[in-house]
């Protein structure tokens, strides 16, 4: 058995779209229409706008609230030569945004420039000093990008200024909306019936308004923003991605051909190749320092200057990548066990990438983390939260508000600042709160299955009808199957060995798996194990041959399993001790058992097994003197996983054993001469019987026992009154026919002989009778 890491949910979905009876859907495949109804797509319409995206899909941009009054204020700016500033943010969908805009104004022969506020210094969003800044250097316009909603102060101050403000976001809406000239915000706009744009979608529907024509050529940093800031991929955002991963395809922007340079990227750009490789990279220049550079990179006509600039974004994200990897490891060290709600907090960490670390303490503990940095200067912490999907860390903060001095954010994700004395409290009333609410099986996140599939059914038909659903993202994630199937061979890959590759065996049928970091599972899985797998379905391309893989989020084993170790003097059984919370080893003598945290137990076959507990783990390091006091033992303790760590030196089963005629020989010589002495007389009959020394040996004693010699300092001589017995009533005998059996069923078996044997003790698959017959 090997638990699953995720709870499995797999997805009920409804079997016809409401328009099937009148409509035409034989053209939509049966797996197709199952995963469009279950992403709520309902009817034969809406599926084909979904597979189909259309630019006409798009809506007018002149529905959102204000854009017109916007629009003409720019132009106005533009006509009369006042100078506009760009005011953006420091992540990709912000850097986008504020190029994007950029470019347009540009494209305008507008008076323009950008700015973005320092992390660390001005935080998020604009501030009253920026605005300041920016009336000195005589900007009469400014123009948020992915920012500004929140902006209530800084509104006001921008209108004592004399300054305009035009607002453009896609961030929650608070109570208050700022007094701007303009808000352009599709959640402000009750018109607009799509809520959900990017920051960067928002300042495309912009730049259509102000150019007067649709503009293809933005699409590619559309893609990027909206796609790296993981807002739903459904309705426009699907379409703009769609056409903007095209465009960022065949991009001939030179700050986009020399990143895509930098992350290997030659043909067909992805969602998923901005997801992991081009959005981080934006990400990373905001992350440790002013984001004007990845602005300058995106904004730059130049190819030369372009190669240098992606360089140094490259080497910035190698930096950030070290020292989230170092603020990491550090705050693993300071979990403390028996924390529900992960609290860890150091003076030095870089805020930028905290976000990061405590989105890889939830993944590693399947608990809500906030990681802060301290500044002892200011008694104060600052820092992000990161939670699981039962948990509202919104919610469950709001419900100690007192406690931050700033708090922002959403269920899964937020931002914070508090006195450092406040740590403490904020750890126990949320580790209070989180015990309230959940239980134990509630910290496990959630994989949501789509369908179970058999192996024939796999195939790379299968996998290019899935990906007419691509884009894939938020709200429309790739699906998920899952496959349960026997393992023909299972390997570890890496250098680090930290990774597994698996390939399933149906009949004639091959697939083979792939599971990014789940290396450490491989000790854990037996060769005669049947996997369940949760993944998704890709094409693996190599050397020109293309075939479909599984990439496998998860798996488990619902049944026992039993590992063979046989044969091996030093097996390292500590994986097997940490993994399981129970662990009994059956062995006469000591064994060497490294440290664990987990409860074990050494036994032998003497024990009364009635004062044992159940295990989850069986370790068998000596042979039973019978197999019906090993069938006492697994059907008491139940175990899950059954470890046969036997070696033998010396063979029972191997040697040869005197035959009765061989004992025939031996009496009949002792009869014959009245006595031996194998003092002298051993080396001969080894040499005219073939005979070893052990099985003479042997001999000798088994008639001692049974009373038909006596032996005195090596010479053999008759019982003058020796009682009548078989050779069966001799002990020796007996153990020693025991001791080649137990070998022959045991050691020698193979490892699916074994599996139906001990199944057959827990009434699990097959009769006793079976069993003993297969062997």
């Amino acid at each position: 058995m090997l638990q699953s890491e995720s709870n499995w949910r797999f997805i009920e979905t409804e079997t016809i779209f409401n328009d099937e009876i009148t409509g035409n859907a034989q053209n939509i495949s049966p797996v197709i229409k199952e995963l469009l109804l279950q992403r709520g797509i309902t009817s034969i319409k809406e599926a084909g706008e979904f597979l189909n995206p259309q630019l006409k899909y798009l809506h007018n941009p002149l529905l959102i609230h204000s854009m017109k009054k916007a629009v003409e204020r720019i132009n106005q700016a533009i006509e009369s030569g006042e100078k506009i500033l760009v005011y953006g943010d420091y992540d990709a969908d912000g850097v986008t945004s504020t190029t994007l805009l950029l470019k347009t104004l540009k494209e305008l022969n507008a008076s323009c420039d950008f700015y973005i506020p320092n992390r660390f210094t001005e935080g998020y969003g604009p501030n009253e000093a920026a605005f300041k800044w920016a009336k000195s250097a005589g900007f009469d316009l400014i123009i948020t990008v992915d920012s500004g909603i929140a902006a209530i102060n800084e509104a006001k101050v921008a209108k004592g200024l004399d300054i305009d403000l035009i607002i453009t976001d896609h961030h929650e809406i608070q109570e208050e909306i700022p007094e701007a000239y303009a808000v352009i915000h599709p959640k402000c706009s009750p018109e607009y019936p799509f809520k959900e744009l990017a920051g960067v979608g928002v300042a495309f529907k912009l730049a259509e308004c102000l150019l007067g024509y649709f503009p293809e050529h933005l699409l590619d940093l559309v893609a990027i923003g909206t796609v790296a800031d993981m807002v739903p991929l459904v309705n426009e955002n699907r379409v703009l991605v769609y056409y903007g991963l095209e465009q960022l395809t065949k991009t001939n922007r030179a700050g986009l051909v020399a990143l895509k340079q930098q992350c290997n990227l030659d043909g067909r750009v992805s969602e998923e190749d901005i997801g992991f490789l081009i959005g981080p990279r934006l990400n990373a220049v905001g992350r440790l320092q002013d984001a004007d550079l990845a602005v300058d990179l995106l904004m730059t006509e130049d190819r030369e200057e372009a190669l240098l600039l992606a360089e140094d974004v490259q080497q910035i994200n190698k930096e950030r990548q070290q020292i989230v990897s170092n603020i990491a490891k550090e705050a693993e060290k300071m979990v403390e066990p028996g924390q529900d709600v992960i609290v860890v907090a150091k003076e030095g960490w870089n805020v930028g990438v905290l976000g990061i670390v405590a989105s890889r303490l939830v993944k590693k503990f399947n608990r809500p983390a906030i990681v802060m940095a301290l500044n002892e200067d200011t008694s104060s912490a600052k820092g992000s939260a990161r939670s699981i999907p039962n948990f509202n860390l919104f919610e469950n903060c709001m419900a100690v508000k007192d406690l931050f001095t700033h708090f922002g954010g959403h269920s899964q994700a937020a931002g914070l600042s508090l006195p450092i004395e406040n740590i403490r409290s904020l750890s126990e009333s949320l580790n209070r709160l989180i015990r309230e609410q959940l239980k134990s099986e509630d910290y496990k996140p959630i994989l949501e299955v789509n369908k179970q599939l058999n192996i024939p059914e796999v195939n790379e038909a299968l996998v290019e009808e899935i990906d007419q659903l691509a884009p894939f993202g938020m709200a429309n994630p790739k699906p998920l199957f899952c496959i349960k199937s026997k393992a023909k061979d299972i390997r570890q890959l890496g250098h680090l060995k930290n990774h597994l590759k698996i390939q399933f065996k149906y009949e004639n049928y091959l697939l083979e798996g792939i599971g990014f970091g789940l290396g450490e599972l491989y000790a854990h899985i037996s060769e005669t194990a049947s996997i369940s797998v949760v993944g998704e379905l890709n094409i693996n391309e190599w050397n020109g041959n293309r075939k479909p893989q599984v990439v496998i989020k998860d798996l488990q084993i619902d049944d026992w399993q039993i590992f063979d170790h046989r044969g091996k003097r030093n097996t390292d059984l500590a994986p097997y001790f940490e993994r399981n919370n129970r662990n009994v080893i059956i062995s006469n003598q000591p064994i060497d058992i490294p440290e664990t945290n987990t409860d074990l137990e050494q036994i032998n076959y003497l024990t009364n097994i009635q004062d044992i507990n159940q295990t989850d783990a069986l370790y068998l390091f000596d042979l039973p003197p019978d197999m019906s006091n090993l069938k006492q033992i697994i059907e008491h303790l139940k175990p899950t996983q059954i470890h046969l760590c036997f070696y033998i030196e010396k063979s029972t089963y191997l040697a040869t054993f005197p035959s009765r005629d061989d004992f025939k020989w031996l009496y009949a010589q002792l009869m014959k001469r009245k006595s031996i002495d194998l003092n002298n007389e051993l080396q001969l009959i080894m040499d005219t019987k073939g005979w070893t020394k052990e099985n003479i040996i042997f001999m000798s004693k088994v008639f001692l026992e049974l009373k038909f010699v006596n032996i005195d300092k090596g010479v053999l001589t008759l019982n003058p009154t020796p009682q009548k017995n078989d050779l069966k009533a001799s002990t020796l005998y007996q153990n020693r026919l025991n001791q080649a059996d137990m070998e022959k069923q045991l050691y020698y078996s193979t490892i699916d002989e074994l599996h139906r044997l001990f199944a057959s003790f827990m009434s699990l698959e097959t009769t006793k009778e079976e069993v003993v017959n297969g062997l």
